[in-house]
């Protein structure tokens, strides 16, 4: 592991990170349920082992999965997401979570394909002056904070030591058709009482 100096964190390079895959725990998308309705058909173009699709489908939803590489979970089709030209028929909203060091790029290719876009991100998705033609294009309509650390992602066979997640995150609900201001709430994934 390298340090990266300009924020004194530990950081692996981006060849020992494989195809970038941190599952989703289920508490995010159950937290995201809580606060979006998400239209019946979803695709789930980061499908992984299915940990997205897997409770939207326990909660009735219609998942169509995808990936660019197959990790044992059953997907419709394997594919690269960037060289798709269309969301699969029937699907109305593309939910995932992409891998963030091309976080911008998929947002983009995604708002192309799909009328909305969910996707689970580090809030530090907003500071970048790269993504500003994506975060000021008013697409953005609705910020899920999670006011809560996340259970910790851990990097996909990751054999170190487990710890809680130090990286807020957050839900970013784009939509097409949006021209306006983003609506931000902050969220938690634990059940209130």
């Amino acid at each position: 592991m390298s340090l990266n100096h300009s924020t004194q964190s530990g950081q692996h390079p981006y060849a020992a990170r494989d195809a970038d895959l941190y599952e989703t725990p289920g508490v995010a998308i159950e937290a995201l349920l809580r606060v979006e309705r998400l239209p019946h058909q979803v695709w789930e173009p980061c499908a992984a082992r299915g940990a997205i699709a897997n409770v939207l489908r326990d909660r009735g939803h219609a998942v169509i999965c995808s990936d660019v590489k197959n990790y044992g979970f059953r997907l419709h089709f394997q594919r690269d997401f960037f060289s798709e030209t269309a969301v699969p028929a029937g699907c109305e909203a593309i939910v995932t979570n992409p891998p963030f060091r091309v976080g911008g790029q998929f947002v983009a290719h995604a708002l192309d394909l799909s009328p909305i876009v969910i996707v689970l991100l580090r809030l530090a998705f907003l500071e970048s002056e790269r993504r500003s033609h994506i975060l000021d294009s008013g697409k953005l309509a609705r910020l899920h904070v999670f006011k809560n650390r996340l259970p910790m992602m851990h990097r996909d066979g990751w054999a170190g030591p487990r710890a809680t997640s130090a990286i807020p995150f957050a839900w970013f609900v784009f939509e097409r058709s949006h021209d306006g201001p983003i609506t931000v709430d902050r969220i938690s994934w634990e059940r209130q009482r």
